[in-house]
């Protein structure tokens, strides 16, 4: 019923209807502001990137089509790929000075955050889509199932295989997770291990 109404209100939206749109901005800003909150990571960016995913959808409502998704999933994908634009336009040149350690910390954290960023952009959308709402959303492969309008098999399978891709793309941007190294124990030696059981 919630999705009927919703789909209802965009037609109104797109026939011109302000308090249909306004409905929809209420019905949805929470959950794009986190979302482009959690792509920016800087409150008054994400303020206004939330807007300018409103005002985007005053012109770009046309292209949603009822029935291939839920509008809140079209909706958070329109979001992400302003927030990513927006990180994008905004992302500091680097400079040949010598910084301070937190400096040099606060830069590593920004190229990895790029370098996710690039990654999650080059994904299929459906994969792209599950990993941010298993990772960055935190819902259920149940709850992305539903609002994708998916099995939760099919879910599992977009999860694996983007993971996988992302992975490698990371690795070959060298921005992958470091993984520790644990060395196997070495045997003892066979003389040692006679004077122990004697």
């Amino acid at each position: 019923m919630e999705e009927w109404r919703v789909r209802r209100l965009v037609l109104a939206a797109r026939a011109g209807d302000r308090d249909a749109m306004r409905q929809l901005y209420v019905l949805h800003a929470g959950a794009v502001h986190a979302h482009v909150l959690r792509v920016v990571g800087d409150a008054h960016d994400a303020d206004d990137v939330t807007q300018q995913v409103f005002a985007k959808l005053l012109t770009a409502l046309d292209h949603y089509r009822p029935g291939e998704a839920p509008f809140i999933g079209w909706v958070l994908r329109v979001a992400h790929n302003a927030a990513v634009d927006h990180v994008r336009r905004t992302r500091a040149v680097p400079i040949d000075e010598v910084d301070e350690p937190e400096a040099r910390d606060d830069r590593r954290a920004e190229e990895a955050r790029t370098s996710l960023n690039t990654v999650l952009a080059s994904l299929p959308p459906a994969q792209r889509d599950v990993l941010l709402l298993t990772h960055l959303v935190g819902l259920s492969p149940q709850e992305i199932a539903e609002l994708l309008g998916r099995s939760v098999r099919a879910v599992h399978g977009l999860h694996y295989r983007g993971r996988a891709a992302a992975q490698v793309a990371l690795s070959d941007l060298g921005s992958a997770p470091r993984v520790a190294t644990i060395r196997p124990r070495r045997p003892q030696p066979a003389a040692h291990v006679h004077a122990l059981s004697a």
